[in-house]
């Protein structure tokens, strides 16, 4: 299990392939990486490399718990490190629901080197502003209020990183449990500030400034509704969309594994794309 010293921290990581254009690829909600290694074997069969890694706080990486600004903003300067100390710039960036997230910012905060932007499942409605707070927050700050630091790692996000990375239960336990609710109310209150946002947790002006060759596929559920991904096509200027042959669902979340039949034409979208994206800069 590879890890890369990413700003004082340990951040897991896998390269997949060998050869070929940069793709950095990153999931949703704060899951580790493994839900995408099928999807990124595929792409990189076809002559790219794919990075992928646990963003901090997540999976196996370090946890630093921190409310100096939204959790993307900071994996963001995390995956410009990790792309920098790897050598792999400039890179394709990608992911899908809080991963698109991060791409969308990384991409605002990084042209230089970013090479193109393909955007799975982006986030945005009043359902999604409502429901994510306590998904990512509030459960926590519920549990250590009644049982302290035992009562967050006995919840099952917190027992499944400690499963990845048993250092993990020390590092919680060492924790003041007000230190970690004041630190989980910080990032709750600076996520809820760009929750109402047409495009969740990036500004219309953001949106605008990116340049990038960029590929939207628009999810459909509650969650990533399909309109979710319209509004991000319709902002950045020049971008194209891509709808899969899917109708949208009255249902809180489909998971990532219920999208497995789609992942061949998502992969193929995205190699077609890339390789497109790479023959015009010769131009």
């Amino acid at each position: 299990m590879p890890f890369e010293k990413v700003r004082g921290l340990k951040i897991r990581y896998e390269v997949i392939g060998d050869q070929g254009p940069w793709m950095a690829l990153t999931t949703g909600g704060r899951r580790p990486f493994d839900e995408f290694l099928p999807i990124a074997k595929k792409i990189a069969a076809h002559d790219f490399r794919v990075l992928l890694h646990d963003r901090r706080n997540t999976g196996a990486s370090d946890l630093l718990l921190e409310a100096h600004e939204t959790e993307e903003h900071t994996w963001a300067d995390d995956l410009y490190e990790l792309l920098n100390n790897l050598n792999a710039f400039p890179a394709f960036i990608s992911g899908s629901s809080s991963g698109a997230r991060t791409s969308m910012l990384f991409a605002v905060k990084y042209p230089a080197v970013t090479r193109g932007l393909l955007l799975i499942r982006p986030t945005g409605g009043d359902f999604a502003a409502k429901r994510l707070p306590d998904l990512y927050y509030d459960q926590f700050i519920r549990a250590a209020k009644a049982n302290g630091m035992a009562g967050v790692c006995a919840t099952d996000a917190y027992k499944g990183r400690i499963t990845l990375n048993p250092e993990h239960e020390t590092t919680l336990m060492a924790m003041e449990p007000q230190h970690f609710i004041d630190v989980m109310e910080g990032l709750r209150a600076l996520f809820v500030a760009g929750g109402g946002l047409p495009v969740m947790g990036v500004s219309d002006e953001e949106l605008a400034s990116i340049k990038a060759p960029t590929i939207i596929i628009p999810g459909n559920d509650n969650t990533h509704a399909s309109i979710n991904g319209q509004i991000v096509h319709e902002r950045i200027k020049g971008s194209q969309l891509h709808q899969l042959p899917i109708q949208d669902q009255d249902v809180p979340i489909i998971e990532w594994a219920q999208w497995a039949a789609h992942e061949p034409e998502i992969a193929d979208v995205f190699i077609k794309f890339m390789k497109q994206t790479v023959k015009g800069e010769t131009k």
